[in-house]
């Protein structure tokens, strides 16, 4: 399969993932959610390790492991928290901002220059973010700004894509360090046993309701294993940049589950704010 249909069904993958899990375990705690996600994507992935090759890794691969699942914990529980209290079209697109704090950390650190069409792709998703909440025009002009801080899922996605622009980073010199597929499975196996290192001291959490709705939880495993496994092949058959443009596309089929499942208002404005999102994040990714 060619790394575009390999990256679109990442995408897909992915928006239902998010979707099943709003719609079936967004009762629980956000910490909840998010074992429940991994720990039926666990077996799935632990049997693929006897599928793929071992490479010799060093010490930069357990560095990008020990800097990067603490940060990959803080930003999974934010995200669930983002699905849970906030619409999908509301929380999701935020995602797209990844990229931008990519360019900004490199300005700022690196000194690195932004190309014409890095910047062009900024701004596009900047007004992108103004038009997810253009009904509040008539509050102001500034007032589709003012309502992003106001809703609390796409502060929590903000604040998970400046963490991601940090992953993104090290995930990708965790694969220079060892190989797409290895680093993939390896790197998600570890961060689901993180996750549930914590589960003995989590006072809401109990065991019974991880073992709610069995046939949705394995429905969620599946697709978020199809999700990693498509994502990997895709990113080893090409650079990662058009990748993860492409996997972003995921922001809109979010949309489109978030009307389609659960019936979220101003779908219009929100779609259309979203499809200029992406077409920032491909000026960013394909162009730049």
């Amino acid at each position: 399969m060619s790394w575009f249909l390999l990256s679109l069904l990442a995408a897909v993958s992915l928006a239902t993932a998010d979707a099943l899990t709003k719609k079936y375990f967004s009762n629980l705690t956000p910490y909840e959610m998010g074992l429940i996600r991994l720990g039926y994507a666990l077996p799935w992935l632990v049997v693929s390790l006897f599928f793929i090759t071992r490479p010799t890794v060093d010490r930069t691969y357990f560095l990008c492991l020990i800097v990067g699942l603490p940060l990959e914990c803080i930003a999974f529980y934010c995200y669930m928290k983002a699905i849970k209290v906030s619409p999908l079209s509301l929380s999701l697109p935020f995602l797209a901002f990844t990229p931008i704090f990519v360019i900004l950390t490199g300005w700022i650190l690196l000194d690195e220059t932004i190309s014409p069409m890095g910047g062009v792709g900024i701004v596009l998703i900047v007004i992108g973010s103004y038009c997810l909440n253009l009904g509040h025009i008539r509050e102001g002009i500034m007032a589709p700004f003012m309502a992003i801080f106001k809703e609390p899922g796409s502060r929590l996605m903000l604040f998970v894509s400046l963490i991601y622009s940090i992953t993104a980073t090290l995930g990708k010199l965790g694969i220079i360090h060892s190989d797409p597929y290895f680093f993939g499975v390896s790197y998600f196996i570890l961060f689901t046993l993180l996750m549930y290192s914590f589960f003995p001291v989590t006072r809401e959490s109990r065991p019974s309701n991880l073992l709610q709705k069995p046939l949705a939880g394995m429905a969620l495993g599946a697709v978020m294993s199809c999700m990693i496994i498509s994502h990997m092949l895709a990113i080893s058959k090409i650079q990662a940049a058009y990748m993860l443009s492409l996997k972003r596309t995921s922001l809109l089929f979010g949309v489109l589950y978030g009307a389609w499942l659960f019936k979220e208002e101003r779908i219009g404005e929100r779609f259309g704010g979203a499809v200029i999102m992406i077409t920032g994040v491909f000026f960013i990714g394909w162009f730049s």
